[in-house]
């Protein structure tokens, strides 16, 4: 490095058009991404309403769709509303929106859809999800009724004639799996609140659930088996006592074996390039509501976080 040492020769002027060219240069590539991701939207090649039908013929008529979008102004940044817009679908849940309820701007709405919004209490950018609904529901609700785990805001529920919608951004175990524990109690709690719906009205629950339930649900299962959150026996036995309880996972229930489906992908590694991902968002159904269910699969063609959109079409 035989410039080290050198001494800068730069005057204020000069340091400040560096800074306001380094500025430039950042809005040019936010700009550039933003092009590309609406670009994935726009060719996305199957936005319009599945073919598929229930077990005894009906065709759908309700899209439901989750995406996780690591942080809601980021997310608007890339242009990503045009996928609320060209889906078309009639309830959507967005998790880990990171703002706080009185900061949503004005741009996140859209036309046509009721929006409500749940921001943790605790941490600003932190959590946080939004609801997009078509019809106006009957009524609309923010946690599961446990002061520890609500501030999180990490829960929003909204009742229609027919069933609820339960849009969820579960809590994650964290590094180290630090955090194991109190998932595990949030797992109890939250199951217990899930059956309590489920006994007035059928229930859509949806979202990141931060688990990869059997090993075809990740790409490496040894390598992360009980090191990685996500992949402990207690979460995902935490799941499986879930679906015990009278739910399906509805991915699962109609693709029992296809491998290399994931809907998250971490930034390094070039992972989703390579496909190196894992499965943790869902659309779980109350059993009752399985004849009625018409698709459930993933927009992998779909970028702007490094999760891609869920959706679930249902004849209802």
């Amino acid at each position: 490095m035989p410039n080290a040492k050198r001494k800068s020769t730069r005057t204020k002027e000069d340091n400040g058009e560096s800074k306001a060219k380094k500025v430039k240069t950042t809005s040019e590539a936010e700009s550039a991404v933003a092009e590309k991701v609406a670009d994935d939207i726009a060719t996305e090649t199957n936005f319009s309403p599945t073919e598929k039908k229930t077990s005894d013929g009906r065709s759908s008529n309700l899209k439901l769709s989750a995406w996780n979008v690591g942080g809601l102004r980021a997310w608007m940044k890339k242009d990503c509303l045009s996928y609320i817009t060209q889906e078309d679908a009639d309830i959507y849940i967005l998790q880990e929106t990171k703002i706080p309820n009185d900061k949503v701007p004005k741009e996140a709405k859209v036309e046509g859809y009721y929006t409500y919004w749940n921001a943790s209490t605790e941490k600003a950018g932190y959590a946080g999800l939004a609801l997009y609904s078509k019809e106006k529901p009957i009524n609309v609700t923010y946690g599961i009724g446990v002061e520890k785990h609500d501030k999180e805001g990490r829960v929003i529920v909204a009742e229609y004639e027919k069933y609820y919608v339960v849009g969820a951004y579960i809590p994650n175990s964290g590094r180290k799996l630090v955090r194991l524990e109190y998932r595990q109690e949030w797992d109890t709690d939250f199951l217990t609140f899930i059956k309590d719906l489920d006994s007035k009205k059928p229930v859509i629950f949806c979202g990141d659930l931060n688990v990869a339930h059997l090993e075809i649900d990740l790409k490496n299962p040894k390598s992360n088996k009980n090191k990685t959150a996500g992949f402990t026996d207690q979460e995902r036995d935490g799941f499986t006592k879930l679906l015990d309880e009278g739910f399906t996972d509805t991915f699962r229930h109609l693709y029992p074996e296809t491998e290399e489906m994931y809907s998250f992908w971490t930034y390094m590694g070039n992972c989703r390039a390579k496909n190196v991902g894992w499965r943790l968002d869902y659309f779980v159904l109350s059993n009752r509501l399985l004849t009625n269910l018409c698709e459930s699969t993933m927009r992998t063609k779909v970028m702007g976080s490094d999760h891609c959109p869920i959706i679930c079409e249902l004849a209802m």
